[in-house]
């Protein structure tokens, strides 16, 4: 048996950064991981394998990354996780060769939209301005600290105009705010669609806000040079550097509990590592209370809420990844007009092919295509071989094709070439452009990457009340695991999914916490902050 202060199960991107900031506290911790490789959704593969054609398989932008507090405090820039963010950041790409563009400088995307709707673009305007400081002085600080429970974050909320603004407007859903504020269809589909990428359900009460902010937000997509790997190597180097060590091909069995506290970990192949400190899982709920706890150390309550868990209906990810001899062209107004867009939407017009998407995805099968999607070699030439691209689009598509994942199998190559056909309509010099092409289903997503089930690339809906302080369930909203010693720093705690590494960063802040370790880097305390606010 190896002994450690700290085990950490699973290393994905918010794995690592716990497992960095506690090495750098001083502590000697191992990251044990069932993958061939570190770093989760962070996968840039070669394809076909041994070629210079690059394609990041899961994860590809980051939204503001290098805003974000971790990747300042780990130095990862020097440590090779280098990032790009083009003004033109995306590109909505209409029927009749109009563009719905949305840019780093603010007053262009105002320009941009005034060409649908000038009443919209003043909109857009009016509530930018509304909800700059909520985001500046709520949105972000409550993304970057353990959340508070409801009751006591409403009650601070009351104590500012900023705070009973969010508030109201987080009454309505998405679909509520978008349909009551904007006019024209193409400005109420793009402004709803940015807000599904985040993958709530776009009819849900509670998140009106999320537009607001959107339009109040300066975090825009970036992109890693040299594919999302360069941040897990990152990351990898900065736990190395504080005396970590990352074991992959190593598939945690079991969680030893003695007198009520997580100790230790069992492998399938019988290998024990002992935890003097903690233990802390970036596993989703299902994979660490029901497979790797023995039930009778938890109450039932636990239990049941732990098999209750929702995964997103509509989060699954169809990807078509191309190798080009050429970038694609799109067919607009005005020639090469979308060539510096970072990312491309086709086939979205209206707000009401969403909920069309949604009942699709309710029937199991595959809606008329509205994808999006980027040729990362327009803005990094490392990622392909001199002279040539590579390119992808994605889809929203059912996990369980017609009743059954297994059918992905069967149809996913079909349905890749019929994506490519419809992108073919809207760039049409991809016709005699292909080298090759890559498919990824959604249930290839959960075969590579398990604690995404489903296919759910956020582990968790914000639905059933999986949000805040109850996410991933009440009780385990705070980071903590029931048995001491235990802890949770995935994507199914606070904040949640996607690349922001921020659950990852509020477990190190209670883990240090509890532990009495005092650091430079810990943020001031939320209550506190909301106190200065009042």
């Amino acid at each position: 048996m190896t002994t450690y202060d700290g085990i950490i199960l699973g290393a994905g991107h918010n794995s690592l950064i716990v497992q960095a900031y506690l090495g750098r506290a001083g502590l000697r911790t191992v990251c044990l991981e069932q993958g061939e490789s570190a770093g989760g959704g962070l996968a840039t593969v070669a394809f076909p394998p041994g070629t210079r054609f690059l394609h990041n398989t899961h994860s590809f932008y980051h939204r503001g990354l290098t805003t974000l507090p971790w990747y300042r405090d780990l130095d990862l820039r020097s440590l090779g996780a280098v990032y790009l963010q083009p003004d033109l950041n995306v590109a909505m790409l209409c029927r009749d060769g109009r563009s719905l563009q949305w840019w780093s400088r603010f007053e262009r995307t105002v320009e941009s939209f005034a060409r649908f709707s000038e009443r919209d673009a003043e909109t857009l305007r009016r509530w930018r301005e509304a909800f700059l400081p909520i985001v500046r002085h709520v949105l972000i600080p409550e993304s970057q600290h353990p959340p508070l429970p409801a009751a006591e974050r409403q009650a601070a909320l009351q104590q500012t105009a900023a705070g009973r603004l969010l508030l109201e407007t987080s009454r309505l859903s998405p679909l509520e705010f978008v349909n009551r504020e904007f006019e024209h269809p193409a400005v109420r589909a793009a402004l709803l669609f940015f807000n599904g990428l985040r993958e709530v359900d776009l009819r849900l009460a509670g998140f009106g806000h999320h537009i607001p902010a959107l339009l109040a937000s300066d975090a825009m997509a970036q992109m890693c040079v040299g594919g999302s790997r360069q941040l897990a190597q990152a990351l990898l180097r900065a736990v190395e550097r504080s005396g970590g060590s990352v074991r992959t091909n190593t598939r945690p069995a079991r969680i030893l509990v003695e007198h009520g506290r997580a100790v230790g970990v069992v492998t399938d192949r019988g290998e024990s590592f002992r935890a003097t400190r903690f233990v802390a899982s970036g596993l989703n709920p299902q994979q660490t209370f029901l497979e790797l706890i023995d039930h009778r150390f938890l109450p039932a309550e636990w239990v049941g809420r732990a098999r209750n868990f929702r995964y997103n209906r509509l989060a699954p990810l169809f990807a078509l990844n191309l190798n080009l001899q050429e970038p694609p062209r799109y067919r607009t107004e005005t020639a090469g007009e979308l060539d510096e867009a970072l990312m491309v939407i086709l086939g979205l017009e209206r707000s009401e092919q969403f909920q069309e998407i949604v009942e699709h995805h309710q029937r199991g099968a595959i809606p008329p295509p509205v994808m999006w999607g980027s040729c990362p070699t327009r803005f990094d030439s490392s990622q392909a071989p001199e002279g040539r691209h590579t390119a992808f689009m994605w889809e929203k598509l059912p996990y369980h094709l017609q009743g059954d994942a297994a059918r992905w199998d069967r149809q996913g190559e079909a349905h890749g070439e019929q994506l490519l056909a419809t992108w073919k309509r809207y760039a049409p010099n991809l016709e005699g452009a292909v080298i090759g092409h890559l498919v990824r289903t959604p249930l290839d997503v959960e075969r590579t990457l398990p604690n995404m089930r489903f296919g759910d690339l956020l582990v968790g809906s914000f639905e059933n009340g999986q949000v805040g302080y109850d996410r991933p369930f009440p009780g385990a909203g705070h980071y903590r695991g029931h048995l001491d010693g235990l802890y949770l720093c995935g994507s199914s705690s606070h904040p949640g999914g996607n690349i922001t590494g921020l659950p990852g960063y509020n477990c190190a802040q209670v883990l240090l916490g509890d532990l009495g370790i005092e650091a430079d880097w810990l943020p001031e305390p939320l209550a506190d902050h909301y106190a200065r606010l009042g």
